[in-house]
Protein backbone atom coordinates (compact mmCIF):
# COMPACT_ATOMS: atom_id res chain seq x y z
CA UNK A 1 0.00 0.00 0.00
CA UNK A 2 1.36 3.33 -0.87
CA UNK A 3 1.29 6.56 -0.02
CA UNK A 4 -1.43 7.58 -2.47
CA UNK A 5 -3.29 4.58 -1.51
CA UNK A 6 -3.51 6.20 2.25
CA UNK A 7 -5.67 9.22 0.01
CA UNK A 8 -7.99 7.37 -1.06
CA UNK A 9 -11.34 7.18 0.46
CA UNK A 10 -12.32 3.48 1.58
CA UNK A 11 -15.13 1.97 0.52
CA UNK A 12 -15.58 0.20 3.76
CA UNK A 13 -18.64 1.10 5.79
CA UNK A 14 -16.27 1.54 9.17
CA UNK A 15 -19.47 2.68 11.18
CA UNK A 16 -20.88 -0.67 10.54
CA UNK A 17 -17.97 -2.52 11.01
CA UNK A 18 -17.10 -1.15 14.27
CA UNK A 19 -20.88 -1.44 15.79
CA UNK A 20 -20.42 -5.49 14.92
CA UNK A 21 -20.88 -7.72 17.61
CA UNK A 22 -17.86 -10.70 18.06
CA UNK A 23 -20.87 -12.92 17.00
CA UNK A 24 -21.58 -11.35 14.06
CA UNK A 25 -18.05 -11.40 12.35
CA UNK A 26 -17.88 -14.40 9.91
CA UNK A 27 -14.65 -16.28 11.28
CA UNK A 28 -15.22 -19.37 9.41
CA UNK A 29 -12.24 -19.34 6.88
CA UNK A 30 -9.59 -18.62 9.39
CA UNK A 31 -8.19 -21.98 11.31
CA UNK A 32 -8.05 -22.35 14.49
CA UNK A 33 -4.74 -21.28 16.34
CA UNK A 34 -3.25 -24.61 18.15
CA UNK A 35 0.11 -25.33 20.16
CA UNK A 36 2.22 -25.16 17.44
CA UNK A 37 1.33 -21.90 15.96
CA UNK A 38 2.10 -20.30 19.25
CA UNK A 39 4.94 -21.98 19.74
CA UNK A 40 6.60 -20.95 16.11
CA UNK A 41 4.75 -17.05 16.98
CA UNK A 42 7.58 -13.71 16.93
CA UNK A 43 6.46 -10.91 18.92
CA UNK A 44 7.49 -8.26 16.10
CA UNK A 45 7.13 -4.19 17.76
CA UNK A 46 7.25 -1.37 15.78
CA UNK A 47 10.90 0.63 15.02
CA UNK A 48 11.14 3.53 17.46
CA UNK A 49 12.71 6.78 16.47
CA UNK A 50 13.74 9.42 19.60
CA UNK A 51 12.60 12.49 17.99
CA UNK A 52 12.52 15.95 19.83
CA UNK A 53 9.62 17.81 19.90
CA UNK A 54 8.22 20.73 22.34
CA UNK A 55 5.26 19.65 23.94
CA UNK A 56 3.16 21.53 26.62
CA UNK A 57 4.33 21.27 30.12
CA UNK A 58 1.44 20.31 31.89
CA UNK A 59 0.87 17.34 29.40
CA UNK A 60 4.84 15.89 30.06
CA UNK A 61 3.83 16.28 34.14
CA UNK A 62 0.56 14.71 33.67
CA UNK A 63 2.06 11.53 31.99
CA UNK A 64 5.67 11.71 33.96
CA UNK A 65 2.87 11.31 37.23
CA UNK A 66 1.68 7.96 35.72
CA UNK A 67 5.03 6.87 36.88
CA UNK A 68 7.54 4.47 34.72
CA UNK A 69 7.02 4.14 31.37
CA UNK A 70 5.55 7.47 30.40
CA UNK A 71 7.15 7.85 27.54
CA UNK A 72 5.39 4.42 26.08
CA UNK A 73 2.10 6.25 27.18
CA UNK A 74 2.50 9.13 25.40
CA UNK A 75 3.28 6.97 22.47
CA UNK A 76 -0.13 4.64 22.61
CA UNK A 77 -2.00 7.80 23.21
CA UNK A 78 -0.80 9.42 19.94
CA UNK A 79 -1.62 5.84 18.42
CA UNK A 80 -5.12 5.76 19.57
CA UNK A 81 -5.93 9.84 18.93
CA UNK A 82 -4.75 9.19 15.52
CA UNK A 83 -6.67 6.09 15.04
CA UNK A 84 -9.81 7.97 16.23
CA UNK A 85 -9.09 10.44 13.94
CA UNK A 86 -9.09 7.76 10.57
CA UNK A 87 -12.18 6.04 11.77
CA UNK A 88 -10.80 3.41 13.85
CA UNK A 89 -9.24 1.63 11.38
CA UNK A 90 -5.44 0.12 11.94
CA UNK A 91 -3.40 1.28 9.05
CA UNK A 92 -0.31 2.19 11.46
Amino acid sequence: MGVSDMNKPSETDWKRVNEMTDEEIDTSDIPPLDEDFFAQAQLRMPKQTPVMMKVDGDLVDWFKAQGEGYENLINAALRKGIRKSIGGRNVL
